[in-house]
């Protein structure tokens, strides 16, 4: 269990980035040929991303928030967008394999994804005793100071 930081802090990190938000809702239980292989799907893919070098793949990590949704952060679309067409990695796969499994009954297992571009310095972030999570485990966790101590000040845009 990753250990809490018993303070409030802030994540810092530089440059552009992605915050690819992906799940799944399991309509149908009753139907697990549908569904199952989707919800190992991405377990898999995540283990794959992790042990590769972030240099080549652009995966900065993730965060799974429970009921089949995963946060994950990319250091660009093109990144993300590489990694679900490469024919040699889990996705493409498991994306033809879902689509086969499911072309009869669109309607037992939902799945989603959302794709926000951020630009440098355009978000902001406080975690007061949480462990690594979201931003501030995919980038750089620092306290939150004077300079820091509100959303908008996170932001950039003045004083309170």
């Amino acid at each position: 269990m990753p250990k809490v930081i018993p303070e409030r802090m802030t994540a810092q990190i530089e440059g552009d980035f992605v915050v690819f938000i992906i799940g799944m809702r399991i309509n149908r239980f009753w139907l697990p040929h549908k569904w199952l292989p989707a919800f190992f799907a991405m377990p898999r893919m995540l283990m794959e991303l992790s042990r590769l070098p972030k240099e080549e793949t652009g995966f900065l990590g993730f965060t799974n928030v429970g009921f089949g949704i995963v946060l994950q952060y990319w250091r660009s679309f093109e990144h993300l967008e590489a990694y679900a067409n490469a024919r040699d990695r889990a996705h493409l796969p498991a994306w033809a394999a879902f689509n086969k499994r499911v072309r009869d009954d669109r309607g037992a297992v939902g799945i989603f994804h959302e794709t926000f571009l951020v630009k440098d310095g355009q978000y902001e972030t406080v975690y007061s005793g949480m462990p690594p999570f979201g931003l501030g485990k995919a980038g750089n966790l620092v306290p939150a100071t004077a300079a820091t101590a509100s959303a908008r000040k996170r932001l950039g845009q003045g004083p309170d």
